[in-house]
């Protein structure tokens, strides 16, 4: 067995470029770069074997991306991987310490939201031979603690390389993680900062091409025969279609199904794109950003049958949208976790490989025709309330739905929306006319300010890595703009362009909606001068186009929707990235149904508007189901 000499580092490059993921018979590196900022818990390890691998010149080097924060780097790993339906992704190192904490927001995010990504975080020495080295944390009663133990609940998997023969096993269990859909999410590799710069003489088997092989996990027949029992006895049955549709590519399989069966499909945030807006089954948004069509046929329906769903509160509206006495759930998904979830049929299988054997196995049988009529009614009566929303005209400011609507019908079909926070998510899950499987990029696991411009990023790089022309609006509030707008300069330095639309509100418009709700008057909401009451003075004279043309973005500032469809015409005939400035009246709500979304209010208060929304609350609660029945068959056994 031959080996070579290079250090844990230089070894953990080399290892990362030889990987390969095989899906349906396609084969494609699985690491598509690394991100990284450098300090001294990484500049000599895994920054040294990242510069020797770039100076050598070998074709398949590991690219290497300079980022301005770390939490950002990644956001744009996290959205470059849903881009490529997690079958690729990067590697972000940070330095020990605050760098590598800066990761924590990120990791969590990939986690919640079940997309792959590997960190390497600079650590503590091993040997402890300086002890406290410049930015530990010491812990009285732990010797062997650092702050990248932080990694560890927000981490599918978590593991610290104390010893250079710790390595290829770590590797091994981080690529298993990474490439199974059903456990994956944030992989941390603690690397001790001595250890990096360790060499080892490792066996050359360890750098061979290796190949991950993604499977698709097929129904087992007896649960495929509950499944089809289950919708079979259906009389009101209902789809919601989450993002495991998206992510198996099982977007013609859904559309072969709900033709064949005639069951209305509804979309979560992660889902939405599962079906073309104009299909006729296609009911839009559900939950507490829904639709009037969705959350109505929700109310009623008998049987939902989630399709790559982890049914968080906003799907089932803090479970008060599936109202019916009787309804039951049956869960295709392929994490037995999510297909258990509100006592359901468990079909544990791949999204698409599911749809393929449900399709078959029900023919012969339908919804009932007034059923599906009535479901493709509530859509286009829906979709006229969106137009009226797009072509209102709102003085002086428009409304925000008027700035999505202009969006949506200048840009191409299958450029991509983007967005994580804020007022516009929500807005975007109603109003968004999706017409490609993948133009619709909403991060609402997480729903994390500051995603927005890293992750428009990370989408832009996948795209061109693919070879796909479409473009990426990034639409971000004030709020989550100030929160994080640094990748705008990494933008810049690539030469990969984005389009950020860039809503200024003065203040967060979202939560002083819901503030205003709950009775707690838009308190702290708004940016205002302090007076001697409070933050009630004249608004601050943020410039915020005048920061992103600091940062080298071309910046267009807008009057009016009318100035605003122009300049966005202009930036998509633009090569390089642009910011649209643009303010909207953030006191005109865009058109909603009446779901719900479970957020306690004080059950005691001074304040009347506190008291009245706390009757409103209490009324609500009323409403909510437990879920817990039994199914039929479960019933049928007892």
């Amino acid at each position: 067995m031959t080996s070579t000499r290079l250090t844990v580092a230089q070894a953990l490059v080399r290892f990362l470029e030889a990987q390969h993921v095989e899906r349906d018979g396609i084969e494609n590196p699985f690491f598509a770069g690394c991100w990284g900022i450098f300090g001294h818990g990484n500049v000599a390890g895994v920054g040294q074997a990242l510069l020797e691998r770039e100076v050598a010149g070998d074709p398949s080097h590991l690219r290497y991306l300079q980022g301005r924060n770390e939490q950002a780097m990644v956001h744009a790993a996290v959205a470059y991987a849903r881009q490529r339906d997690r079958l690729a992704t990067m590697a972000v190192t940070a330095s020990v310490g605050p760098g590598a904490t800066n990761m924590v927001t990120g990791a969590a995010l990939a986690t919640i939201n079940r997309l792959p990504v590997l960190l390497l975080p600079g650590d503590t020495f091993a040997t402890k031979v300086a002890n406290p080295v410049l930015q530990e944390l010491e812990d009285p009663a732990n010797g062997d603690i650092s702050v990248n133990d932080a990694f560890r609940p927000v981490s599918a998997y978590f593991d610290r390389v104390h010893r250079p023969e710790q390595l290829a096993p770590a590797l091994l269990h981080a690529m298993r993680v990474l490439t199974d859909p059903a456990a994956t999410g944030a992989v941390t590799l603690a690397l001790p900062q001595d250890v990096q710069a360790e060499a080892w003489d490792w066996p050359d088997e360890l750098f061979a091409r290796r190949v991950w092989h993604v499977a698709r996990p097929v129904p087992e027949p007896a649960a495929l025969d509950r499944a089809v029992a289950a919708i079979r006895s259906a009389r009101k049955p209902l789809v919601v279609a989450g993002g495991g549709v998206t992510y198996s590519r099982a977007n013609d399989a859904l559309r072969a199904f709900a033709e064949a069966t005639g069951i209305p499909v509804a979309e979560t945030q992660a889902g939405k794109g599962a079906l073309a807006y104009d299909h006729p089954q296609a009911v839009g948004a559900i939950g507490a950003t829904g639709t009037t069509a969705a959350n109505a046929l929700a109310s009623e329906a008998d049987l939902v049958i989630g399709v790559g769903t982890r049914y968080s509160d906003f799907t089932t509206a803090s479970r008060t949208v599936f109202a019916a006495e009787d309804v039951r759930f049956v869960n295709l998904n392929v994490s037995v976790f999510d297909s258990h979830k509100l006592a359901a049929t468990s079909l544990v299988a791949d999204a698409r490989e599911g749809l393929n054997a449900l399709t078959p196995a029900l023919e012969g049988w339908t919804a009932d025709a007034a059923h599906t009529a009535r479901a493709t009614q509530l859509a286009g009566e829906w979709d006229a309330i969106v137009q009226a929303a797009y072509d209102q005209d709102h003085q002086p400011l428009p409304a925000q739905s008027q700035v999505i609507g202009a969006v949506n019908e200048l840009s191409d079909p299958r450029d991509v929306v983007l967005c994580a926070a804020g007022s516009m998510p929500g807005d975007l899950h109603k109003l968004w006319r999706t017409r490609d499987r993948k133009g619709y990029h909403v991060e609402y696991g997480f729903s994390c300010m500051g995603y927005e411009i890293a992750g428009g990023l990370g989408v832009k790089l996948a795209a061109l890595d693919e070879r796909d022309a479409r473009d990426v609006f990034v639409m971000v509030g004030d709020g989550s703009y100030l929160m994080m707008n640094t990748e705008l300069v990494t933008a810049v330095a690539e030469g990969v362009k984005i389009i950020v639309v860039l809503v200024q509100n003065h203040g967060f418009a979202s939560i002083g909606a819901l503030s205003e709700s709950l009775g707690s008057q838009r308190f702290g909401t708004q940016y205002r001068y302090r007076t001697e009451t409070g933050l009630d003075g004249d608004r601050l004279p943020v410039d915020l186009a005048a920061n992103a043309a600091s940062l080298g973005a071309d910046v267009l500032s807008v009057n009016g929707i009318e100035d605003f469809r122009a300049a966005v015409l202009k930036a998509k005939q633009s090569s390089r990235t642009t910011v649209i400035h643009v303010e909207t009246d953030p006191l005109v709500p865009a058109p909603d149904s009446p779901a719900w979304w479970d957020v306690p209010v004080a059950e005691v208060s001074a304040l009347d508007s506190t008291q009245q929304a706390r009757t409103a609350y209490d009324e609500h609660k009323t409403h909510q189901r437990s879920h817990l029945a039994p199914t039929d068959n479960d019933k049928d056994d007892a």
